[in-house]
């Protein structure tokens, strides 16, 4: 839900960045005047530039002269050039690389009095752990004789990182079933069997039936379904055998064709074009087709930009509307000291009545309590290291005022802050910590005297423990924990033990980062900074999670400036958390050209700031599969550029907030202040 262009770490990184930039700079210009060194290379060792996410390494390195000797007096230098969301490496070459990725390296070897020598080719590479569980993803129960059906498996390491292993495939009784080195298993005769599927030391069992295969008729349900692009279609089969007797629980190998969509081992169908899609089911020598109608889905609609509020002085940040719907508090970045206060009663005439100031160059979140009477904003970059958060009281919303600060252990600043009521233990702030990547838990059911109550953190090394952003609904927490993906939580919701101060692990979601996002690594290069930015967990007995990264460029592009030198990348992924312990990837979002950033779902409807690609409407009713972008379920798109922004003519959209008074999208750009978007009802038809 909430987030930034640059997090606490990035801006830490970029200011290392900077630092060495300038250094680079003066030592170019006294290079000049200085002899060569005796220095001809640097050797690294260990030679083998792999290590264990989670673990850490130390690297050495000699300074040899032309004829390889050691030279003395020479004084070596280790530091990072990305990666830093990663891991951490230090001047005497320790490297703690506690997520999987790549580490670009520099190594300087200085000799006082001669020219400095630079080796910028060493890269370490983070590699997961050996598998410690295999996740079998297709669901087997009965086959027939002759059938083939591929079954997918992934292996997981302790800490669920997807394992390299190498997949070994086997069958208890050959004489039932094979299987490939590939997991497609060859139904052979009658009985059971059990495959496994090992990855090292770790073992997963499939265990499987084989019926005979005097199958007499094989039929699909339901038959010839019209559909609309995006809609899934729920396929099954019906079997009979010589004498008419039903078989039940077989396992179909389905295809369709021709066409653009996707059918799941389990029979779900989904078209992401107009047309007529044949989809067939196998099942030994016996098959079935149907035909599938997919009309167009229409849900194309106008947007009206009812107001705008143009700031100049400051980039803006997150945005929050008061319970009242007549107030709007937006937050301030790049040094903002401040959060505005908006007088939204009139949208087409929004106006600054207030501020409340802050020491800090950067108020990220907010968030009211839900009877608007207090207001909890974040602080990062303060100038006396007092961050943490700042309490204020909003009985009046126009004009809120300093209550208290909480600044206990979170000095290096919080990122994000959610706020949650229980009937049984009291108000509390959920704030996350950049300094130690924690969950910090502080008590504000008296407003004026917060009080720590607890922290939660994931079990990693603090050199890239990273937590983003919150949200809560019925008790869950979904943290979005960068590189340790989803976290979900029980904080009070009575099914795992857990309560406000005092969270219970539920599940981990996580993925591979650097596999999802290799074009930004091919354009930028390796060590690219990336992660679980932000989570919203559906309401209303909605069963998906919908998980934005935020992904950046390595550098801007060589050679390009202004806004060709750089663009966000990033994918919104909908997960379906129906079984809250085993979540999976059900459906997806890419945009062509930008990010994603912040969401917000009401309803049938997901608002998206997409930053480089603007304001995002989208369409998310009835079960979710595949390609969103594909199936035309964009429902409206804004450009938020704007000529009198604080950064011209160039769309950041950082996220939205729908007010439930007037319905209409506060849309807030980093670059452009408040935009008051209604997204219009589609045309009437008249005949």
């Amino acid at each position: 839900m909430r987030a930034t262009r640059v997090s606490c770490k990035s801006i830490v990184i970029t200011l290392v960045i900077a630092s060495a930039a300038s250094a680079q700079q003066v030592q170019q210009g006294q290079t000049a005047v200085l002899p060569p060194s005796p220095v001809a290379r640097i050797e690294v060792n260990p030679r083998a530039r792999t290590v264990t996410a989670g673990d850490s390494i130390r690297l050495r390195a000699r300074a040899l002269d032309a004829s390889g000797q050691p030279v003395s007096g020479a004084n070596i230098f280790f530091s990072q050039r990305a990666g830093f969301t990663q891991g951490l490496v230090d001047s005497t070459g320790m490297l703690v690389a506690s997520a999987v990725g790549k580490f670009p390296l520099t190594v300087t070897a200085i000799v006082p009095g001669t020219r400095p020598v630079i080796d910028s080719t060493i890269e370490i590479v983070a590699l997961p752990a050996a598998a410690s569980r295999v996740a079998v993803m297709t669901k087997v129960s009965k086959l027939v004789v002759g059938q083939d059906l591929r079954v997918d498996a992934i292996p997981f390491s302790k800490a669920n990182d997807r394992a390299h292993d190498k997949l070994m495939w086997s069958s208890s009784a050959p004489e039932v079933a094979t299987v490939s080195n590939d997991g497609v298993i060859t139904a052979n005769g009658v009985g059971r069997a059990t495959i496994t599927v090992a990855a090292g030391a770790a073992r997963a069992s499939i265990p499987i039936e084989v019926v005979g295969a005097n199958l007499t008729s094989l039929t699909i349900t339901p038959a010839r379904p019209s559909v609309r692009q995006g809609d899934v279609v729920k396929l099954s089969v019906a079997a009979r055998a010589q004498g008419g007797a039903s078989v039940t629980g077989l396992t179909p190998t389905w295809s369709f064709s021709p066409g653009d969509g996707q059918v799941d081992a389990e029979g779900n169908f989904v078209a992401y074009r107009t047309g007529d899609y044949q989809v067939m089911a196998n099942v030994g020598a016996r098959a079935a087709s149907t035909v599938i109608h997919v009309a167009e889905r229409n849900v194309r609609r106008p947007v009206t930009v009812v107001g705008r509020l143009p700031r100049t002085l400051f980039p803006t940040s997150e945005v929050w509307i008061h319970p009242s719907g007549k107030v709007a508090y937006l937050g301030t970045h790049g040094g903002g000291d401040r959060v505005y206060t908006i007088d939204i009663s009139n949208p087409a005439n929004p106006v600054i009545v207030d501020s409340i100031q802050a020491n800090t160059r950067l108020v990220n979140d907010m968030q009211t309590t839900a009877d608007g009477n207090y207001m909890v904003f974040t602080r990062e970059g303060a100038a006396d290291r007092k961050n943490g958060i700042v309490i204020a009281d909003t009985h009046d919303p126009l004009h809120p005022k300093e209550l208290s600060q909480f600044t206990d252990g979170v000095a290096a600043g919080v990122h994000s802050v959610y706020l949650y009521e229980n009937a049984k233990y009291g108000k509390y702030a959920f704030i996350t910590n950049d300094g130690t990547g924690a969950i910090d838990i502080v008590n504000i059911t008296d407003p004026a005297k917060p009080v720590r109550a607890g922290a939660w953190r994931t079990s990693r090394p603090d050199a890239a423990r990273y937590v983003h952003d919150l949200d809560i609904v019925d008790g869950l927490m979904y943290a979005s924990y960068w590189n340790d993906g989803l976290i979900v939580l029980d904080i009070g919701n009575g099914k795992f033990g857990g309560r406000p101060d005092k969270p219970v692990l539920v599940t981990q979601y996580k993925y591979d980062l650097d596999s999802l996002y290799r074009e930004v690594e091919q354009v930028s290069g390796a060590g690219f900074t990336r992660g679980t930015h932000t989570a919203w967990r559906q309401r209303d007995g909605g069963k998906y999670v919908f998980i934005a990264d935020e992904v950046y460029l390595n550098g801007p592009i060589k050679g390009a400036k202004d806004a060709s030198s750089s663009r966000m990348y990033g994918t919104l992924q909908v997960v379906d958390v129906s079984d809250i312990q085993h979540p999976r990837t059900v459906a997806w979002y890419t945009p062509e050209q930008g990010g994603v950033h912040n969401v917000w779902v009401v309803k049938d409807t997901l608002y998206m700031g997409a930053y480089d690609a603007g304001f995002r409407v989208f369409d998310i009713s009835g079960e979710l599969k595949g390609d969103l972008r594909a199936q035309g379920r964009e429902i409206a798109s804004l450009n938020t550029a704007d000529m009198q922004g604080n950064t011209a003519n160039a769309a950041f959209t950082w996220g939205v907030v729908v007010n439930p008074k007037d319905g209409l999208a506060y849309v807030n750009d980093f670059n452009n202040g408040l935009w008051i978007v209604r997204i219009e009802p589609k045309a009437s038809v008249v005949p």
